[in-house]
């Protein structure tokens, strides 16, 4: 997390040295800008922002700035003697309360923490999905779901492959019915409960050379369209390395903000169990492109792997898709 440190007093500046040389990748923001201009310059710029001075201050210099808490930089606020801080604003998806608990520790003040979950000791549902590379598709269905949980509820997870480990503060539910939370790439898994969807899915590409980005575009959503997946599952995507200068290929990741990953020959063809290709293995001297990249890139991280698509073919344009397999969800 980048930070920066805002001050209005010559207490306040001595304070805020010593906190932006005691945080990694912190800026000491020392300037004669009005203090309402000084969060205006540093809202889109940093992640997280931290204010020595008075929170009415703080209040009335954001305001105009606050868009989304999946949007706006976190905000921490404490005084010149650095004895309270209080996570004010992004406390969670920002992560203020984990930067205020920071900053405590180095004032040797308390963490001022209002979010519920917090204070009830629950696990918070938007965290939880964050670091489980879970997409939240509705919004105010978290909202409302995390609600009831400070109210009471011990949230219920469903999931296709039964969850091996889920939060303490979890139930695991047999039947989709039953669940708060169903956790699934398929469209058509229908509830109404809230659906958080994995990152979980590899595309492996094959395209003939020059292949625009438009007509991979369309290969993918119809793939995604024919398999009722959601294309928020998708992860990353492969291809070989004799297409790692292949504009359609990089604008198309660009686009999906992937980092795509090319193998060369020798690695896609210890794959098994893949179809074999006549025109790749003369072109390129790979058994296959789609198959064995999709397979790879899944498991680089030492995860089990299931190919899931097959090699669907297009004008130009070979699709396939391997699973990384997951059941923890903590």
């Amino acid at each position: 997390m980048n930070t920066c440190v805002l001050f209005v007093t010559a207490e306040g500046k001595l304070l805020a040295k010593a906190i932006s040389s005691s945080l990694d990748d912190c800026m000491f923001f020392d300037n004669e800008m009005k203090v309402a201009d000084r969060f205006a310059y540093a809202w889109d710029k940093y992640d997280g922002i931290i204010a020595i001075m008075a929170t009415g201050i703080v209040v009335r210099s954001i305001a105009p700035l606050i868009k989304d808490k999946t949007l706006d930089p976190c905000v921490v606020v404490l005084d010149q003697k650095g004895r309270y801080v209080i996570s004010l604003l992004s406390g969670h998806l920002g992560g203020g309360n984990e930067l205020a608990v920071k900053v405590a520790r180095i004032t040797g003040g308390i963490p001022v923490i209002t979010t519920a979950s917090d204070v009830l000791g629950k696990t918070a549902i938007d965290l939880w999905a964050k670091r489980n590379n879970l997409v939240v598709a509705d919004r105010a269905k978290l909202t409302q779901l995390s609600t009831r949980q400070v109210n009471g509820l011990t949230p219920g997870v469903y999931c296709n492959q039964l969850p091996e480990k889920i939060p303490d503060d979890f139930s695991i539910c047999s039947t989709l019915t039953e669940a708060d939370i169903v956790i699934t790439y398929n469209n058509d898994m229908t509830s109404s409960a809230l659906c958080c969807i994995p990152e979980i899915l590899f595309l492996g590409v094959g395209c003939n050379r020059g292949t625009s980005v438009e007509d991979i575009e369309t290969a993918f959503l119809d793939l995604c369209t024919l398999h009722r997946i959601d294309p928020r599952a998708f992860a990353g995507l492969a291809s070989i390395d004799a297409k790692n200068d292949e504009k359609g290929i990089l604008q198309f990741a660009e686009k999906h903000k992937f980092a795509p990953r090319f193998f060369t020959k020798d690695e896609i063809n210890s794959v098994d169990n893949v179809s074999f290709s006549a025109a790749a293995m003369k072109a390129v001297g790979a058994q296959g492109v789609a198959e064995p990249t999709a397979i790879l890139a899944a498991g680089e991280d030492g995860s089990k792997v299931e190919l899931i698509i097959r090699k669907m073919k297009w004008k130009d344009v070979t699709l396939a898709v391997a699973e990384r397999k997951k059941n923890i969800w903590e």
